[in-house]
Parts: C-alpha cells; sequence; structure tokens
C-alpha cells in the first residue's frame, strides 16, 4: 500500500516577465514547485484587478506563496502612473481572502526609500527618507503589504533591493546602468549620464537576488513573521569603477555623455548597503561582479541584429 504523494509547494509569481520576476519564477520550477500562472491585463486597470482576483482565488487553501515582482515604474516615472499602479495593489489587496497556510513577498527598493537618508551604509535601522515620487510609492506599497498580511494572518517578507542587474533588463525602461553601458559599447551610441561619476550603488545579480528571495520567504513562513530585509550584494562601485570594469573586460570604454539633469535631484551620491536583518542571506550573493557584467555582455550581444554586411 503506498502513502500519499507529498505535497507539492505552489508559487504564484506576479511580475514574471520582468527581470527579478523571470529569475524567481526558474528559481522556483528549478526546486520544484508548482508553478501558478495567471496573464495581468496592466494596461487596463479594472482588468488587472479582476485577474488578480481570480488569480489568488486560484490557489490551493494550503503551503503556497505569492510573490510581487511587478511595477514597471522607475525614479522618473510620473506621479500619475505611480499612482495608477499602486491603485490596482490597493484594489486587489483589499478584495483577497488567502488562506492562512502561505507566505507573500513584495518586492520594494531600497535606492527608492534611502534615496534622502543619511549616514551610509544603510541597514534596515536606518529611517527611510525617499526623495522621489517613485521611492514614495514603494513605501506606500510597502504599508499596504503590511496592512494585508496583518489582516490575512500570513508572515510578510518584505525585499528592499540595492541595484538588480542582470541578463534580460528591460533596457527600454532607461534604468540599469550596467546593461545601458554595455549596449552603448555594442552599439557605439553614446549613454546619457546625469549623476556625477563618483555615484556610488551597491549591484545584486538576478540570479543571487533570486535565491535570496526563496530561501528569506521560507524562512518567515517556518516561523510564521513577518520581516523587512535590504537585499543587496554589500559591494559598492561608483560608475566610474563599473565603467573602468567593462573597460577591462571589452578592452574599451563605453561611449557617454555626462550632463545634468533635472531628475538627478533624486538620486543619492551614495548608496552603500548592510543588512543586519537575516545576514545570513548574504551567502547567496556568489556571483562575481566580473562574471555579472561577461553575462550581461554576452546576453545583449546576442539581442541585437546588426545590420547584415554588404
Amino acid at each position: 500500500m503506498t502513502g500519499s504523494p507529498e505535497a507539492v509547494r505552489t508559487t504564484w509569481v506576479v511580475g514574471a516577465s520582468g527581470l527579478l520576476g523571470t529569475a524567481v519564477l526558474h528559481a522556483a520550477a528549478d526546486r520544484g514547485d508548482r508553478l501558478h500562472l495567471t496573464a495581468i491585463p496592466w494596461h487596463d486597470p479594472d482588468a488587472a484587478v479582476e485577474a488578480l482576483v481570480r488569480g489568488a482565488s486560484a490557489l490551493p487553501g494550503h503551503d503556497w506563496r505569492m510573490l510581487w515582482c511587478a511595477g514597471s515604474g522607475v525614479v522618473g516615472s510620473s506621479p500619475d502612473k505611480l499612482a495608477a499602479e499602486l491603485d490596482v495593489l490597493g484594489r486587489f489587496l483589499e478584495q483577497w481572502r488567502p488562506g492562512a497556510d502561505g507566505a507573500v513577498f513584495l518586492a520594494s527598493s531600497a535606492g527608492g526609500v534611502y534615496a534622502g537618508s543619511s549616514a551610509p551604509p544603510f541597514t534596515e535601522e536606518t529611517v527611510p527618507v525617499p526623495l522621489s515620487p517613485y521611492g514614495e510609492t514603494k513605501l506606500r506599497s510597502e504599508a499596504l503589504f503590511a496592512d494585508f498580511a496583518e489582516r490575512a494572518g500570513v508572515p510578510l517578507f518584505t525585499g528592499r533591493f540595492s541595484n538588480l542587474y542582470g541578463p534580460g533588463q528591460d533596457l527600454s525602461k532607461g534604468q540599469g546602468l550596467i546593461s545601458l553601458l554595455l549596449r552603448a559599447h555594442l552599439t557605439g551610441v553614446p549613454l546619457d549620464i546625469y549623476v556625477s561619476l563618483d555615484t556610488m550603488r551597491d549591484y545584486l545579480y538576478v540570479d543571487d537576488a533570486a535565491a535570496m528571495v526563496l530561501a528569506g520567504l521560507e524562512h518567515v513562513a517556518a516561523d510564521r513573521v513577518s520581516r523587512t530585509k535590504i537585499l543587496a550584494s554589500e559591494q559598492s562601485y561608483t560608475i566610474a569603477g563599473v565603467i573602468g570594469e567593462i573597460r577591462r573586460i571589452t578592452r574599451r570604454r563605453p561611449p557617454l555623455v555626462v550632463f545634468p539633469s533635472a531628475t538627478a535631484r533624486f538620486q543619492s551620491a551614495d548608496l552603500r548597503m548592510r543588512s543586519v536583518v537575516e545576514p545570513s542571506l548574504r551567502e547567496y550573493a556568489r556571483t562575481p561582479f566580473a562574471v555579472g557584467v561577461g553575462n550581461c555582455l554576452a546576453s545583449i550581444e546576442a539581442s541585437i541584429r546588426l545590420p547584415a554586411s554588404s
């Protein structure tokens, strides 16, 4: 007589087509999760809310995970665009009545919420001071999820990411310095940079980020608690340092133009990060910077369709 089959965790990644969502989806599949896939028509807010509610209602009552990796907003996005995304999230969470035997993850932005904070490196104990509507929206998203998690009685893992990078970044959004510089190198079209080359950022490879997310989410699910954590490599580079690394790999300096922009006021000169919450998750930041940059270069090179030679 055989026993019942072992239960399989069901994982729903909202925003599964983005840089982080894709990496999380692949990592969850690799560990054997049952993937719950739902198409969301983001262009239609009402239809998006309906699709999210339907997707949530199809989750099992036990051993489920929902990871919110959605969001097309960036630091320079208009307040109206950000407010529309926040409205969809709020309306969805108001209607979701999940089973208690699950856990939720929210992708937030360390750069957005700490942009105006003082005394880097920033930790979870640093008081968030956003400078842009984008950063303010991230904090409001965190508050919406925190209220939902308390009301629903489910643990929440909020990840405040440093700068994510990796193959497959959507360059049309105008973010992702490493990939944008590599594209400039490959195409010869100069990249406009509107902040000082001394600007310092923490870069986290996206596959490492996905591993951190899944491990951290399992920890809060097991402990039945909610946590907010900075997810970072805890190794920082100036923009000049990134350019130098690309030059070392490609043997050519990527073309760029440095000029001031109004959006520079939303950027901090120093966004070094150091996590004091579950510091053991730092071990998942395993990809050397040069390897990550090389992977991005190969991916962009493969995606560019150069005109055929005559």
